[in-house]
């Protein structure tokens, strides 16, 4: 069985409306633009990409990156897409700008589900409900228990594109199904991955909340089945996930070095090989010895991340066939020249071993379970408590609820009808995941009685 790409750049959009077209604005064009006025995207800006609550205006945050990360994206997408229609590949509908605009939008959205402190955050969720807050779970289903106590950022991402934001419970931001099913980077619910029966242990990008829209995106992508709620990925998102790694192997390790947790040599010594055949190699290294060591990686990045895109185009197009049988286990990263791949490895290892090491981020990551308990504890308690028995409702219970708000909890909580308690703690998570760094901070604060004044 092979997917086409007719199918696979869909552009109705989610809930089976219509592609809407207008002058000089894809579908696709649209998508990005949903996703960077959305209020989830904004609030990137303050939500930790390596280093929590830098005060170092020139550290990237999740959306530094992320439009970094679209920049590639975008370009990685329009020269696969040229390849491609030279080939004579693609519908005669679409343009290598179509592939651009939905790969850039990808890239956009990859990380919208990050709870605050990155992956440290998503961690305390699921630390503080597999301990303290299991007690809230016992009268769940086994498959969503498996969404919270191993709650997955990636799948927190589809929910705000389809379930939370803008058009709340009802197909959310209405995005591209292309656009969509090239989001889902793990497509394949939580049960299945902690039982080590999919591709990525423990990771995953669909909650049973969305499960309804998960199976309509693949249908209407021609996504192959794999199993019960287990696509193939779509083609599109190996370039996104690509884009990411490409921004990764160069942007971690000039935060490093922002920071003075790492030396320049080292840096090059990494990125060298991928720029050695380039013919202005001379006159590029003259350059570098005349200038700071600050000003350096602007001077290189340009070269090695367009080492990167040429290589990840040239293995996408090489691998194309088996992109579209849904047969590639790994990443697009391990197909591409081994000195690209080896580089990038070699970036993601430093970075690991220094960066992700270095005392000031450890101590702000241990802070970060304390601020995700308490902020849990307080909400997932008044939410409960509001479920039972309203007169058993104490006063801080009701100033809880209204400071979540009652809209934002899906109708069916207070129907209590069928999962309503499932619905009700997604609508927690909701609240929590969608706060910056500095909020959450600052709120668990106020809780404990020792925050400020806010006015």
């Amino acid at each position: 069985m092979t997917m086409n790409w007719n199918q696979l750049l869909c552009a109705e959009r989610l809930g089976k409306r219509t592609a809407k077209h207008e002058e000089g604005r894809s579908p696709f064009h649209s998508d990005h633009d949903k996703i960077i006025f959305s209020g989830a995207f904004r609030r990137l800006a303050r939500k930790t990409q390596v280093h929590p609550l830098a005060t170092n205006d020139h550290i990237h945050n999740r959306m530094t990156h992320s439009l970094e990360v679209a920049c590639v994206g975008r370009t990685l997408g329009i020269r696969v897409g040229q390849a491609l229609k030279d080939a004579g590949d693609l519908p005669d509908h679409i343009w290598p700008t179509d592939i651009g605009d939905i790969v850039q939008a990808t890239c956009l959205a990859h990380d919208i589900g990050n709870p605050p402190f990155g992956h440290t955050g998503e961690d305390a969720i699921r630390s503080w409900f597999q301990k303290e807050g299991a007690e809230f779970l016992a009268d769940l289903s086994p498959e969503e228990r498996d969404d919270i106590r191993v709650f997955e950022g990636n799948a927190q991402g589809l929910r705000v594109l389809t379930t939370s934001e803008y058009h709340q419970y009802h197909e959310g931001m209405r995005l591209t199904y292309a656009t969509l099913a090239s989001s889902m980077k793990y497509p394949w619910c939580s049960t299945a991955t902690v039982l080590n029966h999919r591709p990525k242990n423990n990771k995953y990008g669909v909650f049973q909340s969305e499960l309804g829209y998960f199976h309509e995106i693949a249908a209407k992508t021609g996504l192959i089945e794999k199993g019960k709620n287990w696509y193939c990925r779509h083609p599109l998102v190996y370039l996104m996930e690509a884009a990411d790694d490409f921004c990764y192997g160069i942007i971690d390790l000039e935060d490093g070095l922002e920071m003075g947790i790492l030396n320049w040599n080292e840096i090059y010594e990494l990125l060298r090989p991928v720029i050695a055949d380039s013919p202005q190699l001379a006159d590029l290294e003259r350059t570098l010895k005349k200038v700071n060591d600050g000003r350096k990686p602007a001077l290189v990045r340009g070269k090695v991340i367009d080492a990167f895109i040429n290589a990840g185009t040239d293995a996408f197009i090489k691998h194309q066939e088996a992109f579209l049988q849904g047969s590639v286990e790994g990443d697009l990263i391990s197909l591409c020249d081994p000195k690209v791949m080896t580089a990038v490895q070699a970036a993601k290892d430093l970075a690991k071993q220094k960066i992700f090491n270095h005392s000031r981020r450890v101590e702000l990551e241990i802070g970060a379970y304390a601020v995700i308990g308490t902020l849990l504890s307080t909400i997932c308690s008044a939410v409960y408590a509001s479920l039972g028995d309203p007169g058993q409702m104490t006063y801080k219970d009701n100033r809880v609820m209204a400071l979540i708000g009652d809209n934002n909890f899906h109708p069916n909580v207070s129907k209590r009808d069928k999962n309503y308690k499932y619905l009700a703690l997604m609508a927690v998570i909701d609240f929590i995941s969608g706060m910056t760094d500095n909020y959450a901070t600052n709120l668990a604060k106020q809780f404990n009685g020792m925050g400020d004044s806010r006015y």
